[in-house]
Parts: C-alpha cells; structure tokens; sequence
C-alpha cells in the first residue's frame, strides 16, 4: 500500500522517497494587473517549496514570475491561462473548434479597496483578484503564519451566486496543504506538472468526464484522464476521457489540453475540484450557463458541434464477432428479410481479411471473391455495409513495407516488448498510423476510399486508445498524442467518408476533447450480463454530459462470461438490452458470437416486435437527432438536464430521457422488478396509459418481460411512423409521419 495521504505524492505524483532532483514552485500574491489588448495579464509570483512531505518556502531560492492571463468569451465563457514556460495562449488546437458567433469579449480592470475588478464592456462583474490582508486576531505562534496566495474569484457567466474561486486556503495548518490554486513542479530544472484548483461546496454534485461506468455524483472521485482499452465498462479504465466536468452549481470546466490529466472531484480534498496535468501549463475555460444544456452549448460552441448522422444509421446494425464470407452474410441478410426483421447496416468485423485480425484494407479473395457485387446486392435489398479495421500495421501485413519506408507509421525508437494493438489477436502490431504526418493521413484516407469507392458506407475506427509510445512521431510527443490520437484518427475517416459517400460517419470506440464533431461513439466491449447493461447506460449518460450529442452499444453486450467466447447467452438479458437499445440513438447487435435473433426462438417474436418498434420511432428519433446538433443536448439524457434543481436525480443513473418526450426506465434484473423515479408533473406510462403524478418514487413496479418503463409527459406529441411494414428506411418517407398527442383519449401505446 503505497499511499501516503499527503498532497505532494498522492495528487501532485511527486517521488515518496524524496529521491527524485524535482521542485514545487507555488502561486503567491500577484504584484499587478494591466489589461493588455482587452485581456487581464496578472503577474504571480511563485515560490519555490523546501522539498518535504509538509510544505514551507525554500527562501533561499527568489520567486519567479509568470503571468496568468484572463480572456473573455462571449458573456458566459472565461478562459484561465498560465504557462511555466510563459507560453502565450494556443489560439487554435485539433480540440478548438470555436464557433464564429464566440467572438472574445474585452475586459476591463478596476482596483477597488484593494480589490481589483475585471468587467466586460456591458459593465458585468466576470472577476475579481483580492489583493486584501487576511483578517487576524492573534493569539499563537505554536503554528507557522500561512504563506503568501493568490485569490482569484471568476464569474463565467457574470452570475455572482456561482462563484468559482481558486483554492486559495484549502489547508490544516499552513505546512499541511490539501490543495493549492496554482502550482507547478520542476523535474530536473525542466518545468512540468501543473496544478489549477477550485473551491467546491459540501453538497456540490459533478458529473462528465467522458465515458464514465460509475454512479452519475462523481463528487468523491479522482479519475485519471488517459485512454485505454477499458476491456470492459464496469472498471475504473475508460476508452474515452473528456476533460471537462459540470457542476450542480451550474458552471463547467474544458482542460484544454491533451497531456495525461488528474482530476479530483471532491476526492483529496472535499473542499476542491484539483487538476493537474502533466505539462507545464494550465489553460482552463470556465464556462456558465442557466442550465446544463446551455453549459453544455458553450461547451460545444468551444469544441465543435455533433453533425448529424444518415438516416440509415438510426436503423438496426446487425453483427458479431465475426462474419466470415459474403455467403455467410447474405445468408442472415436474406433470412432477416425472410423472416421480417427490419435491419439497415451489416457489419463485418475482424473477418474479412485474409487472416482473422490482420487488418490490410482488403476483402479475402477466396471468402469474398467479388466485393463490389457483393456490396450492390446487399444495397439493392436495403442493406449498407460497415467494416472493422484499426489503425496499426502488423508486422505480416501487405502494406508494412510501404508504411516503414514512407514513414506512414511512426518508427519505433527501440523493440517492442509486446503488441500494442488488440487485446484479442497475438499478431504483432509493427507500428501506428503517424496522423500528425499529413502524408500518412492522406495514405490512410486512400486505403479507405477504395473501400468506399466499392460501395462500404462507413468505417468501424476501432481501437485508438493507445499508440506506441517508444515512437517518433512527426508532430507531437507520444504523451501529447496518446489522448488526441483519437480525434486525428476518427477525423481522417470521418473526412474521407463524407468525401466518398456523402454521410459524415465513422463507428468509434476512443475520444478526447473534440471528437463528438465526428459521430458516433459507441461503448466499448461490455459483457452481456445486467452489471454490463447498467455500466454501458451509466457510460452514455456521462458520456452525453461530455458534449457529445450520438451513443450506441453492444446489444445484447459483447462478450460472455465466465467463457469470453462461449459462454450461452442469457435471454432476458438479450430482451432487456434490446428494449433499452430502441430508445438510445444508436443499436447495433454485436458480440463474440451469435447474436441474430433466431438463434433464441423463446424471445424471438418479443425482440422483433421492438424492431418494428424502432421504425415507428424513426420520425421522432430524427427530430431529436436534429436538436442533438444544434444545441447542447444529447440524445440520451441523465434525469438532471431537465430537472437541475432536483437534487435526487443528481443521483440517478438507471433512468434517462430519450430525446425531449420519453422517460425511459430500463430493466436490469432477472425478477423484473425496479423502482422508478419520476420528477415533478404529471406523467404517463406509454405502453399501458396509466397516470401518475410525479415527484415520487413508484415502488418495486413489476415489468413482465415483454415490456419496459417508458413515461411521457401529459399533453405531449410524438411524431410516429405509419403501422406499415418496412424492411428498412429505404422505404420510409418520413413526411407520412403521424403526430400522437397523449390526451385524455390515449389509453396506452400498442406495437
């Protein structure tokens, strides 16, 4: 057990044998304040600290001065910037993508009583830095007198009842440090590590993060931002890390940055949200807004709006792991048209190469010995195709020749140890796509487009969570790169599809900052078990409080237990997991064997009706899909973006909404048995009409198999599809959509 409990190794990493030639330089009272070009340069002095588990000033030692700047945006965004290296602000980053109507605000700097005041040229207060004495009634000198600090109050959205103030004495006695509100570390001389800290309440919730498989208060929380194959969703791993949060005190915080991240919410200390990066700046957008889904629009207006996804792909996704022959496939594509299965997308995953796994951007010629009719047949019966493929060459591939040589994968600065591709296949992966080398990103974009120049529709851009790190890549540092990488990767695919084929699509399984621009994300590789279905919705919900707009998931989950490959599916769970599927904005059945659904004849009629289900849906899915790129909502919705002022939904991770209309309470039990909350209205159960008012909890409601939870409000109308048989949405014309309104006439929705 190595945990110390004290600040300096525990949070800010620093070596617990004091071994290591590193230093901690802390943020001292500023000496002064100009306004420069409409931005707030404030001088801090930083002392050096004596190198111990208790921190005092290492006098010997002058301050340094860097400058903290503070910028405007618009009238709800502030951005924070300080670099040890005095590197001005990035004005442009793969993660911007600011939108024209963001313009920067000037600021202007008063110093009143001591305190200076930063306004915006409409006259509202965005800050203050006090400069003031600490009020003191002396009494001791048993304890040290506290060192200098910086104390910094900022007001994103100029709303003085949600301040956030930097920690600036979240201490015990003053050596005894739980946080600190700026700080960075020297490593052999070099500057790196910085720290940026703010004060948090008692009660103060927090949710976001990225895809997060815990419960939805993150408060109590540290979290290490750096993605990695999560190999699950029920563990602390995460493939897709977003640093931002949002707070129940109605402001967020985007961590511009890409470098490997700490954050604790509530965590080290329960008095402070702490950040620590491993490079040497902090650069910190602080961003407000009345409510979550406002925050969440400014969050986007920084970062990049979702676009919105082809019709097609809101149908059903059928696969496993893996389909292995064009006959293989056209044999389940004609028997779920037999049979009446409304389906859209095939996709093929790691076997259609010439070896299982070993991704060369080209169908067997033996298995699929025409490709191209391959793909005209199936589009000509409604169906599109995706393929699987990563973004590592291995060693036995046709292209690692060409790849070494041009320098398209990052050559490695020393041998491998072991693959650092996939966790299923013991191929040797030679080396990264290089996508900070436009060369290498235009090769790749080339092996897809002959791809799509056949008629695929879109890209499954699996993995991207690691790169090799032992790499010399052209444009950044391997530990620069590892968060981003995902975001060069999926954009190449992204771009070179929509070129192609005109839908801007990619099926992606990593992010960072950024990502949710090239949509759609899906959850990883969940097990098919009820802690598997609960870790993917509590996964989508945080990942829809991180700015992304589209999510999907393995239906019925991915792999098996305690047999990975072989362990029999569980049919309840098949059925619950399809009925929470039709009410995400994405579904595709996927996993490491069977998984069409009359391979379960006992199930099989209830799972086709929520099929057709889903169709009718269609109109009323892509209204919401709309507002999902236009403003900061997501499709699928934790309780709070609709009710922030309850504070028990700040809790609930088992219930969401489903665009604007639906409340949606999945089963995940064998009895069929759940308790459901419902918030303030008046509410009613779409299946069967009954109503009930909300603001309570309905207790131990029993659910028989073949139907879920769904509640709508009083008074609302949907937009349905006609009760027509349809193969697919190649046969809808979504202008013959119906409105049902729930009136005092609807007595429950039947399909």
């Amino acid at each position: 057990m190595k945990q110390t409990n004290y600040h300096l190794f525990d949070f800010l990493d620093f070596d617990p044998d004091l071994q290591v030639n590193e230093s901690l330089w802390k943020a001292y009272k500023p000496t002064a304040v100009e306004v420069v070009e409409g931005e707030i340069h404030i001088t801090v002095p930083f002392q050096k600290q004596q190198l111990a588990a208790d921190m005092a000033a290492d006098t010997t030692t002058a301050p340094v001065n860097h400058t903290l700047r503070l910028r405007a945006y618009g009238d709800q965004i502030l951005r924070l910037q300080l670099s040890a290296e005095d590197i001005a602000p990035r004005e442009t980053s793969e993660m911007l993508d600011i939108a024209p109507t963001l313009q920067r605000e000037p600021l202007t700097a008063n110093l009143l009583d001591n305190v200076w005041q930063f306004h915006d040229t409409k006259g509202v207060l965005r800050g203050e830095l006090n400069l003031r004495e600490a009020e003191i009634d002396f009494w001791s000198d048993l304890q040290p007198a506290p060192q200098s600090t910086i104390d910094l109050t900022l007001y994103p959205d100029g709303k003085h009842s949600k301040p956030v103030r930097l920690s600036a004495y979240d201490h015990f006695s003053p050596p005894r440090y739980d946080a600190l509100p700026l700080a960075y570390c020297e490593k052999e001389g070099k500057p790196e590590r910085a720290t940026l800290s703010f004060e948090c309440k008692a009660d103060e919730c927090f949710v976001g993060t990225g895809e997060r498989f815990t419960k939805m208060d993150l408060a109590g929380h540290t979290f290490q931002l750096k993605n990695q194959d999560g190999q699950g969703v029920n563990n602390r791993r995460a493939y897709k890390n977003i640093p931002f949060y949002l707070s129940s005190r109605m402001y967020g915080v985007f961590y511009h940055t890409s470098d490997y991240c700490k954050l604790s919410l509530a965590d080290h200390s329960t008095r402070s949200v702490q950040f620590l990066a491993d490079g040497a700046e902090v650069d910190a957008f602080l961003i407000g807004g009345a409510t979550p889904e406002r925050i969440l629009y400014n969050y986007r207006s920084l970062t990049g709006f979702p676009t919105l996804p082809p019709l097609w792909s809101f149908g059903i996704w059928m696969s496993r792991m893996t389909y292995f022959s064009a006959d293989e496939v056209e044999d389940i594509c004609a028997r779920l048209r037999r049979e009446h299965y409304p389906c859209d997308v095939i996709h093929l995953d790691t076997g259609w190469f010439r070896t299982d796994w070993l991704c060369e951007w080209k169908f067997n010629p033996e298995r699929f010995p025409d490709p191209k009719g391959f793909l005209t047949r199936l589009k000509d019966d409604g169906y599109r195709v995706s393929l699987w493929q990563l973004p590592y060459v291995a060693q036995g591939a046709e292209q690692i020749d060409e790849a070494k040589a041009n320098r398209y994968i990052a050559p490695l600065t020393k041998e491998q140890e072991r693959s650092e591709g996939s966790n299923f296949s013991t191929l040797d992966y030679a080396g990264t796509i290089d996508f900070t080398y436009p060369k290498a990103t235009e090769w790749y974009k080339g092996l897809l487009k002959e791809l799509l120049d056949m008629g695929v529709v879109c890209i499954k851009t699996d993995f991207g969570e690691n790169i090799h790190m032992d790499a010399d890549y052209y444009g950044m540092k391997p530990e620069q790169l590892n968060n981003l990488y995902a975001l060069l990767y999926q954009k190449a695919a992204y771009e070179i599809t929509k070129e192609v084929t005109g839908d801007g699509i990619v099926w992606a399984r990593a992010a960072w900052a950024g990502c949710q621009r090239y949509p759609l994300h899906w959850g990883g590789d969940s097990a098919s078990t009820w802690d598997g279905m609960a870790g993917s919705i509590k996964g989508g919900l945080h990942f829809g409080l991180s700015g992304f707009g589209f999510w999907s998931h393995d239906v019925p989950g991915f792999h098996s237990l305690p047999n990975f490959m072989n362990s029999p599916l569980d049919e309840k769970v098949y059925v619950r997991w399809s009925q929470f599927g039709v009410f995400t904005s994405h579904m595709r059945y996927h996993g490491s064997f069977k998984r069409e659904p009359w391979h379960y004849p006992a199930i099989a009629p209830i799972v086709k009706r929520w099929w057709k289900l889903r169709y009718r849906l269609m109109p009323y899915i892509m209204e919401e899909a709309k507002v999902a790129t236009e403003t900061g909502y997501p499709m699928l919705r934790a309780l709070m973006m609709h009710h922030p002022e309850d504070r028990t939904v700040w809790h609930i991770d088992d219930e969401y909404y489903f665009g604007s209309q639906f409340l949606v309470a999945p089963v995940m039990n064998d009895e069929g048995v759940r308790d459901i909350y419902l918030p303030e209205g008046q509410w009613v159960d779409f299946f069967t009409g009954e109503r009930h008012a909300g603001g309570r909890w309905l207790r131990d409601v029993e659910v028989p198999l073949e139907r879920m939870p769904v509640f709508v409000r009083e008074g609302a109308q949907i937009a349905l599809y006609p009760d027509e048989e349809v193969e697919c949405t190649d046969q809808m014309d979504l202008a013959k959509a119906e409105i049902l309104t729930i009136d005092n006439t609807f007595h429950g929705f039947k399909f």
